[in-house]
């Protein structure tokens, strides 16, 4: 199963501040993925870094993708839609320069739509322009015969547009929805952020078989072996998310998740960013539980190939090997119980000499029910 992982940013840990630096990094760190956060817009003096760091892009394999505007207004009225879409733009032009697989896009507030299909059809007509308008942007650069500066136009799919799902109940962005947009707009894509699911689900990511569920549902609902994801810990109150936290902090835990990767995602070309406070240091800490997971399972199924060989050669079937293995883990639990228990038991202590014998009016005196305040 391929699996990226990397930060939604320029590592916490990089000196020199930059795009290309940071990949520098996050190569050493043995991440593979990035993501450039244009959290307002674009600024053109940054082009220049984005060219570079799509050229380190293309020569190591590293795949860039980037985030555009945070707050939209696609639901809103002309004017307000109009102001997102200008936004959106400069983010498609940096996202050709910077070689990026994904550009994702928040949709905003429900605005006077009430969630249902109305809203989701005005979401997909928004989505479908802006799909046509990437696509014309790499054509601009693909009927030029020679474009040596983005070597990547020729030979790569223009970028995918990414559909965020949101963290709050009256932000447009539930999964439902997004999977419904996606599989009208070709060249959309679903980007599952996990936080805000959690959030918006009243914590509901717990266990493996929740993230099961989610990627059947996906998987039913949108197909593909393609997934975009964001992780990270999230605060959260009455199923709205209030910020983002480092995992370890949060009731959102990524064990279940890479669990989940490790048992059953062989399916999965997936890519996970960090959007945790920690960045890097939280990708890392992915990518080691995920390793964890891995080594796990393949102990598991070591541990099951050698029972069935001892069971061909003892004559047994593997029900029968598995029942003698079960009274054996049971007989060696109670042994430990019964030696902690033996452990634990006080030892005797000598024995202090028989008092003399007291009178009936001297133990009734001792016992008297007016002395019980007495601490002495």
């Amino acid at each position: 199963m391929p699996l990226r992982l990397g930060p939604a940013g320029v590592p916490l840990s990089c000196k020199g501040r930059t795009i290309v630096e940071g990949m520098d990094d996050i190569t050493v760190l043995g991440l593979d993925a990035m993501e450039i956060q244009t959290v307002r817009t674009v600024q053109p003096k940054h082009f220049d870094q984005y060219w570079q760091a799509g050229i380190l892009s293309w020569d190591s394999d590293i795949e860039m993708n980037m985030h555009g505007p945070y707050y939209a207004e696609l639901l809103g009225n002309r004017r307000e839609r109009n102001r997102s879409l200008l936004k959106m733009e400069s983010s498609m032009q940096a996202g050709k320069i910077l070689n990026a697989r994904h550009l994702t896009y928040h949709v905003g507030p429900y605005g006077e739509y009430e969630p249902g299909s109305a809203a989701n059809e005005q979401v997909a007509n928004v989505f479908s322009g802006v799909v046509e308008r990437v696509r014309s942007i790499w054509g601009d650069a693909q009927e030029e015969l020679d474009y040596a500066a983005f070597p990547w136009i020729h030979e790569s799919e223009p970028s995918l547009v990414g559909i965020e799902t949101s963290g709050r109940q009256e932000l447009w962005g539930t999964i439902e929805e997004v999977l419904e947009v996606c599989n009208h707009v070709e060249g959309t894509v679903p980007v599952i952020n996990m936080a805000h699911i959690h959030a918006r689900g009243h914590g509901k990511m717990k266990t493996s078989e929740d993230y099961a569920e989610l990627f059947d549902l996906v998987r039913q609902s949108y197909g593909g072996k393609k997934f975009y994801c964001h992780f990270a810990g999230v605060e959260h109150r009455m199923g709205n998310a209030l910020h983002y936290t480092q995992i370890k902090k949060s009731d959102l835990k990524f064990e279940p998740f890479a669990e989940y990767l490790a048992e059953e995602g062989d399916w999965l070309d997936i890519t996970i960013i960090s959007d945790s406070p920690l960045l890097e240091h939280d990708a890392m800490y992915m990518l080691q539980h995920y390793d964890k997971a891995r080594q796990r399972l393949l102990e598991i199924r070591a541990r099951d190939e050698r029972r069935l060989k001892l069971a061909r050669e003892a004559g047994m079937s593997s029900d029968e090997l598995a029942e003698l293995e079960k009274q054996a883990a049971e007989a060696r639990k109670k042994s430990e119980e019964e030696k902690s228990d033996e452990a634990e038991k006080p030892s005797p202590t000598k024995k202090s000499p028989p008092k003399k014998d007291t009178t009936s009016s001297e133990m009734m005196s001792f016992d008297d029910s007016e002395d019980d305040d007495d601490l002495f």
